[in-house]
This record gives structure tokens, C-alpha cells and sequence, in this order.
């Protein structure tokens, strides 16, 4: 069988194959960016105070969503996730994990006993708040807005389900 021949009509040359290997280098960084935007990635626009100062009203984050990538979150993490109470995505930081004990005491926060250093939560703000011990169930964590005063919570809500968690914040905008 004798071998293919290439019409006159298509030019073989250095141009047209540099041409050709940048549409694919194109074609194949756009499909990268958009599996990395429906898989990896995600901006979220921040709709509350509730995190102030950290991260005000009208702020985008970018949040890793779950996957094999994505460890469980723990203390001191910013996370999204669908609020137990109207189903809207909010924004809030990870203070506890499975198992441990959160006590609120003259506004500060005592996690297992120990009160924890926030230097991003205004002290000076805040009334003498308290709140009982709650343990955090296994599969669960529990959130605290950095802005106490106006954020609802799981001081309202109770320890949040894992699965409820949408992504961890990796970076702000």
C-alpha cells in the first residue's frame, strides 16, 4: 500500500507547524485552567463582616474544594461552607476539631481549658461573653467568626458536619 501523500494545498513548514503547536499549547492550558476552576479552585465573594479584620465585605477568597488534595481542616483554618441555618455560603475559621472541648470566658476563647492567643479577634469590643463547654462530635468542627460581635456561628448553630464544608480558604483578593 503505498504511503499517504499531502496535498500541495497544505503548506509543510516551520510556520504553519509553529502555528499549529501553539494553538494546542493554547488549547491545552485553557482546558487546565477551566478543570482547575471547576475542580480545584474557586473564588467566592465574601458577603458579611463577620470575619473582619481578616477579611472584610466585598473580598473575593479562593477556596480549595475537597478532593484527594484537600486535608480535613483544622484550628486556625478559614473554610466555606453551606450555613445550617438558611443554606447560604459563609465564611468563618475552624477554632476546634473532633473531640475537643470550646468554652467561651469573659470573651476569650479556652479550647480543652486552654484560652487561645486570636490577635485577630478585637478583645476590646466585646462584652464579657460566655458560653458553656461544648464537646465537638467526631465528623464535625466548630467555626467562630473573627468579628465575635456580629457573627453567627456555631455559638448559634452548634459544631458544623464536615460534609457541609464547601473548601478551605488558600488565599485572599
Amino acid at each position: 500500500m503505498p504511503a499517504p501523500t499531502i496535498p500541495a494545498s497544505v503548506p509543510d513548514n516551520k510556520r504553519g507547524r509553529k502555528l499549529r503547536r501553539r494553538a494546542w499549547i493554547l488549547a491545552a492550558l485553557a482546558a487546565a485552567v477551566l478543570a482547575l476552576r471547576i475542580w480545584v479552585l474557586e473564588p467566592v465573594m465574601v458577603v458579611s463582616d463577620s470575619m473582619v479584620p481578616t477579611i472584610g465585605s466585598g473580598r473575593i477568597v479562593f477556596m480549595l474544594k475537597p478532593g484527594p488534595w484537600l486535608q480535613k481542616p483544622g484550628p486556625g483554618d478559614i473554610v466555606v461552607f453551606t450555613s445550617p441555618l438558611d443554606g447560604t455560603e459563609v465564611v468563618k475559621r475552624v477554632v476546634a476539631g473532633h473531640g475537643q472541648s470550646v468554652e467561651i470566658q469573659d470573651a476569650v476563647l479556652h479550647v480543652d481549658g486552654i484560652p487561645q492567643n486570636e490577635p485577630y479577634v478585637d478583645l476590646e469590643s466585646m462584652d464579657g461573653t460566655y458560653s458553656p463547654p461544648t464537646r465537638v462530635p467526631p465528623g464535625q468542627v466548630f467555626v467562630m467568626g473573627d468579628n465575635r460581635e456580629y457573627s453567627i456561628d456555631s455559638r448559634d448553630y452548634g459544631p458544623l458536619p464536615l460534609e457541609n464544608i464547601d473548601g478551605i480558604v488558600i488565599g485572599i483578593r
